[in-house]
């Protein structure tokens, strides 16, 4: 398993959240995320726009 920046796990731990509270839209149709999996790749995506240490997809 791929290990993660502090900052990374973060932004994830945002995303899951956000996805929890049914907050979370995915990116251009805009329709809510109900898939954990597709939360954790929209946190991993905002943290290495964000610059954390991320392992390459």
């Amino acid at each position: 398993m791929a290990k993660y920046g502090p900052k990374a796990q973060e932004e994830v731990g945002k995303a899951v959240k956000e996805a929890k509270e049914g907050k979370l839209k995915s990116g251009r149709s805009g329709k809510k995320v109900t898939n954990r999996k597709q939360a954790v790749a929209i946190g991993l995506h905002n943290a290495r726009k964000a610059g954390a240490r991320v392992p390459k997809q």
